[in-house]
């Protein structure tokens, strides 16, 4: 039986082929996408949802706006890699699928009661959406199998030292998420900065020939030259579709069970996650951490959803 998931998401390049690997996967059955400000203002994010899907002829999935800023502070986008728009390099088409005027949170809340088995939420931005609905509707969150997250690390960060973006954005969410008791698997930067989209990826995924194909060579040529600048990675990483691939085919990651905390206080380590790998803490493990990726089987996935697509 197909996974149902909600994919929750700030598009971004790497979210669209997390978008299309959820969309094309057998494995997966793509219920709704959501969306929240991160890598862009939210007004960018959920068009580029909708472009996503517009590009890729994906039709019938509801995409709903959520939050527009993090639980606490004000949203600084990651335009120094994804543009002002959130999805800089090709002509972006004007969408022709419409959003849902249900608030995020109600749509995940109609999806999760309306579903016969347990609901997944995979998160590829900012925690903000499920921070809120941890805080104000635990019933839901009691409902949903598990939370998959693309953010944190167990080693460096990308936006300070210590801290990684998504949850540098909005580390008072992820601890509402940790705090809820949901089972929660964190996808950090030391799995994905695996993944690198090397010249012979991005040609194998533009000599595919479709449509979608030539729109996500260019996501990936301009995602690239961001990185070789803001981080001298010519090969950028593409971290958030890690996620969907972990549950299509959990043989693609390694994975250990261990503590997980979020820094909220400290002057130079906000945001940074501590994942306690040698149980030095003694404390109880609330967290499934991803570690070591399958490259080779990640990008087959990548490059089969993209050509199952338009």
């Amino acid at each position: 039986m197909a996974i149902p998931v909600i994919l929750d998401c700030d598009p971004g390049h790497d979210d669209v082929f997390a978008i299309w690997l959820a969309a094309a996967h057998p494995a997966i059955d793509l219920r709704a996408i959501t969306t929240v400000g991160g890598n862009g203002q939210l007004e960018f994010t959920t068009a580029n949802a909708r472009i996503a899907c517009t590009v890729a002829g994906i039709d019938g999935v509801p995409i709903a706006a959520g939050a527009a800023q993090p639980i606490a502070g004000v949203l600084r986008p990651a335009d120094w890699i994804h543009g002002a728009n959130a999805l800089g390099g090709p002509v972006l088409p004007e969408p022709t699928v419409g959003v849902d005027q249900r608030p995020a949170l109600t749509l995940i809340r109609d999806v999760v009661e309306a579903s016969a088995e347990p609901v997944t939420i995979v998160a590829t931005g900012p925690l903000t959406n499920i921070g809120l609905m941890a805080r104000d509707h635990p019933e839901v969150l009691s409902r949903v199998e598990r939370v998959v997250w693309m953010g944190g690390s167990t080693t460096r960060g990308n936006v300070t030292p210590y801290a990684e973006f998504n949850a540098w954005t909005d580390p008072e969410s992820i601890a509402l998420v940790l705090d809820s008791g949901v089972d929660f698997t964190m996808v950090g930067l030391n799995i994905s900065h695996q993944a690198l989209i090397t010249p012979e990826v991005r040609e194998r995924i533009g000599a595919i020939g479709t449509r979608t194909a030539a729109f996500g060579k260019e996501l990936l040529e301009f995602f690239c030259s961001t990185y070789e600048v803001a981080e001298k990675m010519p090969d950028g990483p593409l971290h958030d579709p890690i996620t969907i691939a972990l549950l299509a085919d959990p043989s693609v990651a390694t994975t250990v069970r261990s503590h997980l905390e979020v820094e909220l206080h400290g002057t130079v380590t906000r945001g940074a996650t501590s994942v306690d790998l040698i149980d030095i803490l003694g404390k109880e493990h609330n967290a499934t951490i991803a570690m070591d990726l399958d490259v080779d089987r990640f990008w087959a996935l990548i490059e089969e959803a993209v050509a199952a697509l338009d």
